[in-house]
């Protein structure tokens, strides 16, 4: 029964970023299932492998709460890893590429972007060793210096990695840049309740990180378009209308999840 809650957690993990991704893009590209149901195919296949591997009991509260926020990070970075370095696409419909790029130029050779790619993700496991190095031993009480610094890591790595993106393009924001590692260190710290594994809080309090500024940014402003399409004109204005009917859905899941969450606390205070 954990495996059938793991993909349920990895249905509401791909639909939730599928429909911030529909929602903000739509009116520049277009709505095609293909690209809806990417997000939901790799969350849904991600949720299963990241339950048994990390032992998460998604049929209990404390341990969907988890799940969800690791399968959050691990999608987007899977996805984000293809687009970025993997994805041949016509950069030209973006303001800021989505391929891998150098101020602005798009590297074409596939090898190089691959190569990159490839040294990124040793860099950011190479990080989460040395937070499971950092690891206090069992019963004993780490530093909260370091606490805070595991629970704020993957906002720092997203900033950096952001800034290097987008800083080029669209000038260097302190208050954008700081945004992620702040948000990060609140979901690390909340995570730091349920686990006291310190790659975990760190790879849920990123995941948690993107699934809240990215429902900031799409629905407190969804006037501002993204990054990426800043300055292009709307060719689908049709989908300012039909993109309104998934938004029950991802009340759904957001109300799932605070409630879980919520039920996660209860439990830890029964205790």
């Amino acid at each position: 029964m954990s495996i059938v809650f793991a993909v349920l957690v990895g249905l509401g993990v791909g639909l939730h970023i599928a429909t911030w991704g529909m929602y903000k893009d739509s009116i520049h590209e277009g709505f095609t299932l293909k690209r809806y149901r990417r997000s939901v195919l790799v969350g849904v296949v991600l949720a299963p492998v990241a339950s048994i591997t990390t032992g998460l009991d998604a049929s209990t509260a404390v341990g969907a709460v988890l799940l969800f926020g690791l399968t959050y990070a691990l999608e987007r970075a899977t996805t984000e890893f293809w687009k970025t370095f993997i994805r041949d696409e016509d950069q030209s419909k973006h303001f800021i590429p989505m391929q891998f790029h150098v101020m602005g130029r798009v590297v074409r050779h596939p090898g190089a972007r691959l190569a990159v790619g490839l040294g990124l993700v040793a860099l950011a496991l190479g990080l989460l060793q040395i937070t499971r190095l950092l690891q206090p031993e069992t019963g004993a009480e780490g530093s909260l210096w370091t606490l805070i610094a595991v629970a704020s890591l993957g906002g720092w790595y997203s900033a950096f990695g952001g800034a290097f993106k987008d800083a080029p393009i669209e000038g260097f924001e302190a208050l954008k840049f700081f945004r992620s590692p702040v948000v990060a260190l609140t979901n690390g710290l909340l995570a730091s309740n349920f686990t006291d594994s310190y790659p975990l809080i760190a790879l849920v309090g990123i995941g948690f990180t993107v699934a809240t500024l990215e429902t900031y940014k799409t629905f407190f402003f969804p006037s501002t378009p993204r990054g990426k399409f800043a300055g292009k004109p709307v060719l689908f204005p049709e989908m300012l209308d039909r993109r309104r009917y998934f938004l029950p859905l991802y009340a759904f899941i957001w109300l799932s999840v605070v409630a879980t969450f919520v039920a996660a606390f209860a439990g830890l205070n029964a205790v």
